[in-house]
């Protein structure tokens, strides 16, 4: 049997070790990074790794061979609950889950018994055989694994805090509306439709952080470029970020933490405009070059459409931009962190 193929999710089982010693031991012929935070930390590890920005279903469906998923759950609970998820979406595919929070060796729905065997005698992993339920229901959306208090997202916009370990939600009167398991965050509410309704079915959904661990420090990037602009839409930052990128406007908290994580290890420098409405997604650092500014009593959707509308096609010397925009919003904004090397 030819070398199995490993689609990892999240950044945890990197942050963690589990990939690097997965490789070591199992020697996988492919490791495919499905996702947007597990991307930056499969770039941090320096592992030999291609990276897929569609969900792990999608992946897994269009990869030949034998294929197995690799997870790290925030808790064993959380883990086995997502394992069930990508499983219900492999139509009548089996799958086999390596759950790295609890050790154990999934094989969900008939999964291939010989891979989840091998695996489980490599790693030492208990095996089980699961079956999957979360059969997907038209209009409505469950997001399980939850943890009271912690932020829920639909396609990368907190819209709430968790009140139950299942969410539910659901298309009504062309907007989504809340079941049960959630207290809705208006604000977050208004900017998911603002960007318009989106096929709860289909729509990328999560809760917690979007990761335990710090971003690493590099060297600063290239001082002139182009401007990428990210308002409120974090994950999409991999998508639409070019080799000419010399920095990033961020528009919204935690749009601006995650843009400044991910682009830390990268070195490039990052404008966050926010107006402390946070939820605490992930620990917040910035490459050298970056401005965080706060726009209150303003909202930060309003004056970052300002300054969005400003941003140049052609490539900029990136400082000298950045001074650009703090001397024209002078009177709409407060600095409260300046990372630039040379300041006027």
């Amino acid at each position: 049997m030819r070398p199995a193929v490993m689609v990892v999710h999240g950044p945890e089982a990197f942050d963690q070790g589990d990939v690097a010693w997965l490789l070591s031991h199992v020697r996988p012929g492919r490791v495919i990074v499905a996702g947007v935070m597990a991307r930056t930390a499969a770039e941090e590890s320096g592992l030999c790794v291609e990276f897929d920005g569609r969900p792990p279903s999608r992946v897994i469906l269009d990869t030949e061979g034998p294929v197995f998923l690799c997870n790290r759950g925030k808790t064993p609970h959380s883990g086995r609950v997502f394992g069930g998820i990508v499983a219900s979406r492999l139509s009548m595919r089996g799958l086999v889950h390596v759950e790295c929070s609890s050790g154990t060796v999934y094989s969900w729905n008939g999964g291939d018994p010989l891979l989840a065997a091998g695996l489980a005698k490599i790693t030492g992993y208990l095996p089980e055989e699961a079956a999957s339920t979360d059969a997907p229901q038209e209009g409505r959306r469950q997001i399980r694994g939850c943890i009271p208090g912690e932020p829920v997202y639909v396609n990368g916009i907190v819209i709430g805090r968790a009140t139950a370990e299942t969410v539910v939600l659901k298309s009504a009167g062309g907007s989504i509306v809340a079941v049960s398991g959630i207290e809705l965050k208006p604000h977050g509410m208004e900017k998911l439709i603002r960007r318009g309704i989106p096929d709860i079915g289909t729509a990328w959904c999560k809760s917690g952080i979007v990761r335990s661990q710090g971003a690493k420090n590099a060297i600063r990037a290239c001082r002139r470029g182009k401007v990428l602009t990210i308002d409120h839409c974090g994950h999409e930052i991999y998508a639409r970020m070019g080799g000419d990128c010399c920095g990033v406007l961020a528009i919204g908290d935690d749009t601006t933490a995650v843009c400044g994580h991910i682009c830390l290890h990268r070195g490039i420098p990052v404008l966050g405009i926010t107006d402390h409405d946070c939820d605490t997604i992930l620990l917040s650092a910035f490459a050298p070059g970056s401005v965080v500014l706060d726009t209150r009593p303003e909202r930060d959707d309003d004056v970052g459409s300002g300054i969005a509308a400003s941003v140049p096609e052609y490539a900029v010397c990136w400082d000298d931009w950045v001074q650009d925009v703090l001397e024209r919003f002078a009177g709409r904004v407060t600095v409260t962190l300046d990372l630039r090397e040379v300041r006027p």
